[in-house]
């Protein structure tokens, strides 16, 4: 049953929670943290640590998502972000944080963001990119906007592409237009692909259980919620709840998984997610991985020098994000830090996957499905 409260005469709301509010509860039983596997599948593609770049250029370039296939997680990287649109690359992300760390004007980053996603998309730089992920020999994801995914998929899939990221701030099944321009049929697009697609993101149970009727091999819950980089609850007024939305969006995919007698499809968190404990919280409301963008940032193989920002900050009207510095000095850890450690700090940015596999432990768990089980408490 629905939690609702009332928020004035005649006007309810659904009561829901942040990853936060929730805590993890041990079982009786606890195990070794050697003992414990972080892999899991998507479609064919195995994975040693349920971790996802989240595909912005401040993140994910063709080496960093190299590196990170590499140590066992997927970089996407973002299809029509600068590495599609500028042959390098490297020098406008050096000018960009230049101007940031200024701090003169706190637009004035935005607006060169902006003005360097103006120029025109090159099929054939997003080809190379593509091409130099491939050769690597790690599995190859690029994230394209529902309103791009008809143009620039057949090149992606010519350049060899191995997954497909449909990603908007919010995304649906049906698309409804009065305009007049052919929207996105996502059912009909994924059915003709060759390629497995993962949609999102969504924020609830029946746009999730929807998504999963198009054929989508993963759903995204969330938009890549940052405090203080991502503001699409200040500008839409739209909030992730992500605690209460992975758990819709797992119980949705009970209901397919009995609907189609055995498809499983996987669900990717992707928001509000900056520390170990709050990776372990995601899979324990039911997600097989999760997206991060900030917590990654920091280490030097990162782009972005330091600096973060959405994909969403670049938009040429509506901008729903800032740059972040995420973090402060040169001095920033490797990717093997931040996902393995040693780590130095007592709070849990760094070593994610060794703070994940120690939380299966105390709990008693193996393997990221059957952690998906452990119990949960909610504070207050």
């Amino acid at each position: 049953m629905r939690d609702l409260v009332e928020i004035g005469m005649g006007r309810t709301a659904r009561r829901t929670y942040e990853l936060e509010d929730v805590d993890i509860v041990p079982s009786r039983r606890t195990r070794s943290s050697k003992d414990v596997s972080t892999a899991w599948q998507l479609d064919a593609y195995r994975f040693d640590i349920p971790v996802v770049a989240h595909p912005t250029d401040a993140l994910v370039s063709p080496s960093f998502a190299i590196e990170l296939g590499k140590r066992g997680g997927l970089g996407v990287v973002n299809g029509e972000g600068l590495w599609a649109r500028h042959a390098d690359v490297d020098a406008v992300i050096e000018r960009l944080t230049d101007i940031a760390s200024r701090e003169v004007d706190a637009d004035a980053a935005v607006a060169f963001l902006q003005e360097l996603h103006a120029a025109p998309l090159q099929p054939d730089l997003l080809a190379a990119a593509v091409a130099t992920v491939r050769e690597a020999g790690v599995t190859v994801a690029v994230r394209v906007s529902p309103q791009n995914a008809l143009a620039l998929t057949p090149g992606l899939v010519a350049a060899g592409v191995d997954l497909l990221v449909v990603q908007g701030t919010i995304i649906s099944a049906e698309h409804v237009s009065a305009g007049g321009e052919e929207p996105l049929n996502l059912k009909t697009f994924i059915a003709e692909l060759d390629v497995p697609v993962v949609a999102g993101g969504v924020s609830d149970h029946r746009t999730a259980l929807h998504l999963m009727r198009t054929g989508a091999a993963g759903v995204i819950v969330g938009y890549g919620s940052t405090e203080g980089a991502t503001t699409t609850g200040e500008v839409l007024g739209i909030g992730v709840p992500m605690a209460t939305a992975i758990a819709d969006a797992a119980a949705a995919r009970r209901d397919y998984l009995d609907e189609t007698g055995g498809r499983y499809v996987h669900v990717l968190a992707d928001g509000d997610i900056t520390t170990s404990g709050h990776v372990a919280k995601a899979i324990a409301c039911g997600a097989d991985a999760v997206v991060l963008g900030a917590p990654l940032a920091v280490a030097e193989e990162a782009p972005g020098r330091g600096w973060y920002w959405p994909s969403a900050a670049a938009h040429p009207s509506m901008p729903r994000g800032a740059l972040l510095e995420a973090a402060f000095g040169e001095d920033r850890p490797s990717l093997d830090r931040v996902l393995f450690g040693p780590s130095t700090d007592p709070f849990g940015s760094l070593d994610l996957v060794g703070g994940l596999r120690r939380s299966m432990a105390k709990s008693g768990y193996s393997d990221l499905k059957e952690f998906q089980k452990v119990g949960l408490n909610i504070r207050g």
